[in-house]
């Protein structure tokens, strides 16, 4: 990541707003339709200026956005792109299971290189707490069901206790909210409580997979965590009635998805997928405001596909494509750093998502990557047993055992980073999206052939 300092209001003064064309009146949602690391951030970033409100409702630290301003880069994992347009309020919603340290590390980071963070930043007081419990159950469950199946396959998981947090919001007595790390006693009392369950169960799990663990010190905890909430007290509230009350003084927000809709806790590739319900439809009980507020849904995708983790990925490319399309397209985690799963495009999975995101247009990411490759294949149907199936499957085994039925349609060798408008576009280029227009049945309002503000087409 780059290390100059650029007040980022600056930076887009001097950017042309490439979306002068796209004017989305009423509140909108921005939501990935793959497995995530589709771009979310960059749109987020450009619409943020047409909005008064921008609220992440899903997901922890397990995520990560890009933004880039000109040639300086933003790496963001808990606070929502908008944070980058200062007069904007910045949410971060009930739906997200928010580890303080992360926040007060990227708020600190974010501050040296020029980003205000003030009154714009909220946290809702609903929001459960990641503890560093979480991070260990994360591992030692992984190792436990590891040892037990004796194959050691993976579901991915980042680690970061993601899942343990939505387990524990679940289970209701482990679970502690962020509001409660402002009643010091209150909270004392219950994390000694809830510690006293996770030393027994965390030792009994490490013990059964032979992997080391240290007892967790309540006091030592909770000491910890009430000094995170000192710092972030400033910024914790009622984002629910936040919510409502700028909607009915006229304001408008905009909904930003972590993860994606494949990686869907009810509807991905489960059990490979986050924890969260991370598809549009997790906005109305991530930020508590209910489905006939929100106009405009954009569901935003790769020219391409990509995974990070484990799970069934049809169109996954072994071979020098796949490296290609991987290193060209920087194909590596934002949190995590891990080399993403690079293939072609899937439409049907994009298709399937599309729908149950209620998406009512496409914005389809780093189209430049594919410049240069003589043919480019979409998947348009799957094959399972030599039948093809009529649908997206919902079992994950089904899904690793299909044939991609691919479509073939010729590359374009031009590059695309210097392009102003769609017009300019390569006949090709203009054909694969005009392609993905037709098959997904949702249209293709906005492409982009950069990482940077300027390089976005509008349709």
């Amino acid at each position: 990541m780059s290390t100059t300092t650029v007040s980022p209001q600056d930076a887009a003064m001097n950017d042309a707003d490439p979306l002068d064309r796209l004017l989305l009146d009423g509140h909108a949602i921005v939501a990935g339709l793959q497995w995530g690391d589709e771009g979310k951030g960059k749109i987020v970033d450009l619409l943020a200026r047409r909005y008064d409100v921008i609220v992440r409702y899903n997901g922890g630290a397990n995520a990560g956005h890009s933004v880039q301003i000109g040639d300086v880069r933003f790496a963001l994992h808990l606070i929502p792109s908008g944070i980058l347009h200062p007069s904007k309020i910045n949410v971060i919603g009930n739906g997200v299971v928010i580890d303080p340290a992360k926040v007060i590390e990227e708020v600190t980071g974010l501050r040296k290189r020029g980003v205000t963070i003030a009154g714009n930043l909220r946290i809702s007081d609903r929001a459960h707490v990641v503890f560093p419990y979480h991070k260990v159950q994360d591992a030692l469950l992984e190792a436990a069901m590891c040892k037990a199946r004796g194959d050691g396959a993976k579901i991915g998981t980042t680690g970061r206790g993601i899942g343990p947090c939505y387990a524990d919001k679940a289970t209701r007595s482990t679970g502690i909210r962020m509001g409660e790390l402002l009643e010091a006693d209150r909270f004392r009392e219950r994390l000694t409580h809830i510690v006293a369950v996770k030393n027994v169960m965390l030792g009994a799990l490490a013990q059964s997979c032979g992997e080391p663990f240290e007892q967790i010190d309540a006091k030592k905890l909770a000491d910890e965590f009430l000094g995170y909430a000192a710092e972030l007290k400033q910024h914790i509230c009622d984002t629910t009635q936040l919510l409502h009350d700028a909607m009915d003084s006229g304001k408008q927000l905009l909904f930003e998805g972590a993860n994606a809709a494949l990686l869907d806790i009810d509807h991905g590739t489960y059990p490979f997928v986050t924890s969260s319900n991370c598809s549009s439809l997790g906005v109305y009980p991530g930020a508590g405001v209910p489905g006939n507020k929100v106009s405009h849904i954009i569901g935003i995708m790769k020219a391409y596909q990509t995974r990070v983790g484990g799970g069934p990925m049809p169109t996954e490319l072994h071979d020098e494509t796949g490296e290609l399309i991987r290193t060209t397209g920087n194909e590596f985690g934002t949190t995590t750093g891990r080399p993403r799963r690079c293939g072609w495009l899937d439409l049907v999975s994009v298709k399937y998502t599309a729908k149950i995101s209620g998406a009512t247009a496409l914005s389809v990411m780093l189209f430049d990557v594919l410049a240069g490759l003589e043919t480019l294949k979409i998947c348009t149907a799957y094959k399972h047993k030599g039948k093809v199936l009529p649908s997206f499957p919902a079992d994950a085994v089904v899904l690793a055992e299909v044939e991609p039925v691919y479509e073939e349609l010729p590359g374009f060798s031009e590059e695309l980073t210097k392009a102003t408008t769609f017009a300019e576009l390569p006949a090709n280029a203009k054909a694969y999206i005009q392609f993905i227009e037709d098959y997904v049945g949702v249209p293709v309002k906005i492409v982009s052939v950069g990482p940077r503000r300027d390089q976005t087409l509008v349709r």
